[in-house]
């Protein structure tokens, strides 16, 4: 018999209390080895971020002394079941898309969603939001590195610009008159927020001037109807990294601005989008975010179908793509121990800016910087830095025309796709929807006697009786990190997983961020017979 879990744990947290998993970071440490440079976020770094929607708040048996590093021997797992389902629970949410007209129903459902924190504060945000303009659903999972700020900013920022390029011509040019003449602007997004979602409030205004300029660009372009889906997500994407890397540029007069323009700017975060309008689905992809069908065959099977590939060393495509785009000299540097120029892990994201501008160019926002010391930033460059820029923020499109068969969609950050395979997810939230059964069985006047009513009730309950939580994104949270090599979930491993401090917890898995979108497959098949009558 095996030892229990948390007894491994402490036995390789021993050997290795400071080694960090290269899989689990997207910086390299040995840069901190070579360099001195501390990519850890400061305790002034952590006050911009207060009230960060990471935070479990719970209450764990482990010393928290911040004099000296974690040891094993500090943690003890003594996490009681309670305690664990409010860590897990903490920032989930749930929300349910309004039926529309008869005519046009929505082909989504409802979205599940939650995070679950490794760093302190988690790197990882999402976003939910319903275009007001236009038609659609946004969904969005963003993974930052080297602090949460850029994963901060694109979180809050991104669905502005994507709605924007969608917009007519006529509609931007009512949003340009309001704003011109101080009048209410027609709302875009209705966003649909965690209560712990945070958001840049000191920076707002600045956000609002920049989105004020592309629209008044995309006015100039004189396109009565607007962009395309796909090209609106590709621009947009692009236009708001190069926003961010100007707004970094440009110092500002107030101190707590400038250094938050610089922390978007020189930390990162990979990016993917879905946009949903009827049957119609884009996703929009920039790192290592992976996004992933459910389908269910004619015979009852699942498959995952993914939408989306992980732009990284692991892509043979994508190694290729950046080696084309830099001379041949490079070829045997630019990606080295799979990592872009043997430092970065995904090979697109927003900010990152030490991987784009030229080294005259950061010596001479940094020389301008008033203290950068507090801010994590360091004048420091790649070996073989030579032809940048190494990195972009262009993300790879997919399309795909929803089915009858296509049930939900997940999408999340890596940390839940190191833990568990495509086909594993897709397994797991299948079972969920068969256990509870999301819509239940519509019961005809002929059978709503008495007894048969017991019996629904009780056949309920007996189905419900092994789902612990109501939130199929945490369930798969409770999975990813609980089961174990026969894919059941122990208590045991999830209080060790759970009570672990982040010096040890990043050794083990990384900040999870997810959203399970649910189809509406009436909407769907109404779809198909109406235009087939047509």
């Amino acid at each position: 018999m095996s030892r229990p879990f948390s007894g491994w744990i402490l036995s390789t947290a021993k050997q290795s209390a400071v080694l960090v998993k290269g899989g689990r970071c997207h910086y390299s440490q040995r840069l901190t080895q070579r360099t001195h440079v501390r990519w850890g976020r400061t305790r002034s770094d952590k006050a911009l971020a207060s009230g960060c929607l990471c935070d479990p708040r719970h209450q764990a048996n482990i010393s928290r002394s911040r004099s000296s590093r974690h040891t094993a021997e500090d943690v003890h797992f003594q996490l009681l079941p309670e305690q664990i389902n409010y860590i897990l629970r903490a920032n989930e949410q749930s929300h349910k898309v309004p039926d529309t007209d008869g005519k046009n129903p929505n082909t989504v459902l409802r979205f599940e969603s939650n995070i679950l924190a490794s760093n302190t504060p988690c790197e990882d945000r999402r976003s939910a939001a319903t275009c007001l303009q236009t038609k659609g659903h946004m969904f969005g999972i963003f993974d930052g590195h080297a602090g949460s700020a850029c994963a901060q900013s694109v979180s809050e920022r991104l669905f502005y610009y994507v709605a924007i390029s969608l917009m007519s011509q006529e509609t931007l040019q009512e949003i340009e008159l309001a704003t011109e003449h101080m009048k209410p602007v027609l709302p875009i997004l209705q966003w649909h927020k965690h209560k712990n979602d945070y958001m840049y409030r000191e920076i707002a205004s600045l956000y609002v001037d920049h989105l004020r300029v592309y629209w008044q660009e995309l006015i100039d372009l004189d396109n009565e109807s607007g962009m395309s889906v796909a090209d609106a997500m590709s621009y947009a994407f692009q236009r708001l990294d190069s926003d961010i890397s100007l707004e970094a540029q440009v110092s500002a007069e107030e101190e707590m601005l400038r250094n938050l323009t610089l922390q978007i700017a020189f930390s990162g975060a990979t990016a993917c989008v879905l946009h949903v309008d009827g049957v119609n689905l884009h996703v929009a992809n920039a790192g290592d975010c992976r996004a992933v069908l459910g389908v269910q065959d004619a015979d009852g099977a699942w498959s995952a179908v993914p939408l989306t590939a992980d732009h990284n060393a692991f892509n043979k495509s994508e190694v290729q793509r950046v080696r084309s785009e830099h001379p041949a000299s490079e070829e045997e540097t630019v990606v080295t121990d799979q990592r872009l120029l043997g430092i970065l892990m995904p090979f697109r994201a927003f900010g990152d800016v030490r991987f784009k501008w030229s080294e005259e160019l950061q010596q001479s926002v940094l020389r301008n910087a008033c203290n950068l010391e507090p801010l994590n930033i360091y004048q420091y460059y790649p070996a073989n830095y030579r032809t940048p820029p190494y990195l972009t923020a262009k993300p790879e499109i997919t399309y795909h025309k929803l089915r009858p068969q296509d049930k939900f969609l997940v999408m999340a950050s890596d940390g839940l796709w190191d833990m568990l395979e495509n086909q594993e997810v897709v397994r797991l939230v299948a079972q969920y929807l068969s256990d509870i059964r999301l819509q239940e069985p519509r019961v005809s006047v002929e059978k709503r006697s008495l007894g048969y009513m017991h019996n629904l009730l009780l056949q309920r309950r007996t189905r419900r009786s092994n789902v612990q939580d109501t939130n199929v994104a945490t369930h798969l949270l409770r999975h990813a990190i609980g089961s174990n090599e026969d894919g059941e979930v122990e208590q045991e491993r999830l209080a060790a997983m759970l009570s672990l401090p982040e010096d040890l917890s990043r050794m083990y898995r990384d900040d999870i961020t997810l959203t399970v979108v649910l189809f509406n497959t009436n909407a769907v098949e109404a779809h198909y017979r109406e235009n087939a009558q047509e």
